[in-house]
């Protein structure tokens, strides 16, 4: 029963959380609601059963906590009479879970207006990132801080900064009208493809996929494009996610280790979303004016699904796309990204120079797949004391255990 239990707060935690910030108006007090509703279902669903929808139970239990945490605290006394009005209303009730399903059109989303909240102009682009982190994927305060490469204590501080200015300038809980989602669609995109990457990639944890974050991800773009249809590059976005995540059961074997591109079976890809996200991306292509940072990462993605064995894929073209990315949107873990391309079509002797010249820079300290990369071109070169000096400095930064499980193998091999 803890497992499912834990399961369901993996999957259904973020939306909980985004309904009761809509009803409570505050992030602190609704991140409280939801551990009291969770660890009421620990008490008492292994007596009474898991419920028929578990969702509506842990916020309607979050909603009758949080009433009374601000009947306990004198600092919400003053608003107490009308809160509780609020929450207790059949009224309010419909809005907040809907019998239909059908009902969760874009406007009552919450999740989605919550990722509004957080993408709101008046935070800095690093408490936008920091709070979905936070709120949407659950990650913990310390395992956001090593994303930031600082301290537990500064990355607290910044989301109790970042939530103090959400409510003291009033910032709506809302998906804003479409001039506003015009102003505010970069950075929302931005959040939902980090949404997309923690299920892809986990950043720490026994598992390297979590389904239900790229499910979730997807999901919330395909609103925003009912919201915006004639935007391209919510659409390049949404094929990127696609096209990616079309891979995802064949990338982990029985026991949950990775299994690399070039090993994965390839009749396990989905090709129902590789048509789909094929289909996007020409739209997106056409569309667009110049190339877009997510309609070059589609195209990559593209290339890789056209290839029927992975000898067939086109290397040579996705390098020269990682040099389009690198010119549009420069970052160091995308000319890490491009420094692997090359080692496929130029050999990894060339490949290591750029990697050690990214190094250099100092940019990606503390990020392991820098060492891990370049363990891997050094042992391609039979360089195997240097490729195992490498693997160890990788395996120092890395929290998941699938990660961790495959440097080790690489070890043992090189010895």
């Amino acid at each position: 029963m803890a497992d499912q239990i834990g399961l369901l707060f993996r999957n259904e935690s973020g939306r909980v959380l985004a309904t009761l910030i809509r009803l409570l108006g505050d992030f602190e007090l609704a991140e409280d609601a939801v551990q009291d509703a969770f660890a009421a279902a620990l008490v008492q669903w292994p007596s009474e059963g898991i419920p028929a929808n578990p969702r509506a139970w842990l916020v309607n239990v979050g909603r009758h906590k949080a009433i009374d945490r601000l009947r306990r605290h004198m600092r919400f006394l003053a608003k107490r009479e009308q809160i509780e009005a609020d929450l207790m209303s059949d009224q309010r009730m419909g809005e907040w879970f809907p019998e239909d399903s059908a009902a969760d059109s874009v406007v009552q989303d919450d999740v989605l207006r919550l990722i509004f909240t957080c993408c709101h102009p008046a935070l800095p682009e690093e408490a936008q990132i920091a709070l979905t982190l936070r709120t949407i994927c659950g990650l913990t305060t310390n395992e956001i801080a090593k994303a930031f490469l600082v301290s537990e204590k500064t990355m607290a501080q910044r989301l109790v900064r970042a939530k103090a200015k959400i409510r003291d300038a009033g910032i709506p809980y809302q998906v804003p009208s479409r001039d506003v989602i015009a102003d505010r669609l970069d950075g929302v995109l931005a959040v939902i493809y980090l949404i997309f990457t923690e299920g892809y990639a986990a950043t720490s944890g026994p598992n390297l996929i979590r389904g239900e974050l790229c499910r979730e991800a997807i999901r919330l773009c395909r609103l925003l494009i009912d919201v915006m249809p004639d935007r391209a590059e919510a659409n390049a976005l949404l094929a990127l996610m696609l096209l990616t995540d079309a891979r995802r059961e064949a990338r982990t074997n029985p026991d949950g280790d990775a299994i690399l591109l070039e090993s994965q079976d390839r009749s396990r890809w989905d090709r129902e979303q590789i048509a789909e996200g094929l289909g996007r991306i020409e739209q997106a292509l056409h569309a667009l004016v110049r190339p877009s940072t997510y309609a070059v990462q589609a195209a990559i993605a593209a290339l890789h699904m056209r290839a029927p064995r992975y000898e067939d894929t086109d290397w040579a073209q996705i390098a020269a796309l990682y040099e389009v990315l690198t010119r549009i949107h420069p970052s160091a873990v995308i000319e890490l990204n491009h420094a692997v391309a090359v080692s496929m079509v130029d050999g990894p002797e060339r490949a290591l120079r750029l990697v050690n010249s990214i190094g250099k820079r100092g940019e990606l300290n503390g990020y392991h797949m820098l060492p891990a990369v370049r363990g891997d071109l050094l042992r391609r070169l039979g360089r195997k004391d240097e490729a195992a000096a490498a693997y160890r400095l990788a395996l120092a930064g890395v929290d998941l255990e699938p990660e961790r499980r495959f440097l080790t193998a690489r070890l043992e091999e090189l010895s």
